[in-house]
């Protein structure tokens, strides 16, 4: 069986705004159509019809299920497979479940593709009403090992199959005209996350003043969008640094992809993460990367060898990381060198072969 062969409803949301899963979904969609599947979308984040009903936040949520649960029940009787985006919290169970068992009654297997960095709290508090509906999947399949012992812990097997990166798109800048050193440019420091507070972008504010005293040309442009935008405006101006930070808003993903070139070195200081996809699209444009320990995120780098990680909640530490990599070109350029290398496991070549087996061991299992 080839993928050019089946029929395969992709249920998740899609930019905008282009969040992590956001982006994953509509570049699954788009990798599945070019080796010649039948695709079929079911967006969880469809515009409201008529717009106006987005301003009433219980009404909206009627207006949104209700089409959702009828584009369900049609397509998923229509596909040979489907492939569930799934998240935590409330869109477990407004999203996910729905899908779940309309498939379930429809007799359509069903791959539940988890992607939720907060999934353990959310098992430890839910798991009795979680089970029930994992049970009815065909299988599980997640981004990371974090999230596979998640569901180990709770008895469950899953399948790894790793976030895919477009080498098309996210490749490093031309080495015919390099980037003059940070030390003697001023560095552009590079975020490319919502603006939530889960992902911390008020600590790579307050590590900003310690990088600035050594590099006064820094520029830090956060690439996003969200609702924590105003308080770290606020934030910037009052620690002085307002005039160093760019907001350059929601972006298109090939204007994402030319940041990563221009830039030095990518921060992600996140509280709550999994496999996020802007570090996978840093290593590929050889843009080293300077984390927190935040999740799965040790699991997807090694510290000193695809990234350096530093402590949840150390603005102090993500400073020290920061001027480390901007001040040692040795290790600058090993992280280049190691990230480009190791991203390449997320080609879609590489992953497309257990994509493939996971679809056809779930329509077999259905037989």
């Amino acid at each position: 069986m080839a993928f050019n062969a089946l029929r395969i409803c992709v249920i998740g949301p899609v930019p905008p705004p282009a969040g992590g899963m956001a982006s994953q979904t509509a570049e699954l969609c788009h990798l599945l159509e070019q080796e010649g599947a039948q695709v079929a979308l079911v967006a969880v984040n469809a515009p409201y019809r008529p717009a106006w009903i987005g301003r009433w936040r219980g009404l909206r949520a009627l207006f949104r299920l209700l089409p959702y649960l009828r584009a369900l029940w049609c397509r998923l009787g229509r596909a040979d497979v489907v492939h569930l985006m799934a998240n935590s919290g409330w869109s477990w169970y407004l999203f996910a479940t729905p899908a779940i068992w309309i498939a379930y009654l429809r007799g359509t297997p069903i791959i539940v593709n988890y992607r939720g960095g907060n999934a353990a709290a959310f098992f430890k508090r839910d798991w009795r009403w979680i089970r029930p509906t994992l049970r009815r999947a065909s299988a599980c399949v997640v981004p990371s090992g974090f999230l596979a012992e998640v569901f180990a812990g709770h008895q469950l097997s899953t399948r790894i199959i790793p976030n895919t990166l477009d080498p098309s798109r996210f490749f490093p800048a031309n080495p015919a005209k390099p980037r003059a050193s940070p030390t003697s440019a001023g560095p552009i420091l590079l975020i490319t996350r919502n603006l939530e507070l889960i992902y911390g972008i008020d600590l790579a504010l307050q590590a900003l003043p310690a990088v600035q005293a050594r590099f006064p040309g820094v520029r830090l442009v956060i690439a996003g969008s969200g609702p924590e935008r105003a308080s770290l405006k606020r934030q910037a101006e009052d620690l002085g640094v307002a005039d160093r930070v760019e907001f350059r808003g929601r972006l298109a993903r090939q204007e994402v992809a030319e940041l990563y070139r221009q830039a030095d070195l990518l921060l992600n200081p996140s509280r709550v993460d999994n496999s996020p996809n802007s570090i996978i699209e840093a290593l590929g444009s050889a843009l080293p990367v300077v984390s927190t320990r935040a999740g799965g995120i040790p699991k997807l780098v090694t510290d000193g060898e695809t990234a350096l990680l530093v402590d949840l909640e150390d603005s102090s530490a993500l400073a020290a990381a920061t001027l480390r990599v901007l001040e040692d070109d040795d290790l600058r350029n090993r992280l280049k060198s190691t990230g480009l290398s190791f991203s390449r496991r997320f080609h879609w070549d590489s992953v497309k072969k257990d994509l493939l087996h996971s679809y056809q061991q779930a329509i077999e299992t259905k037989k």
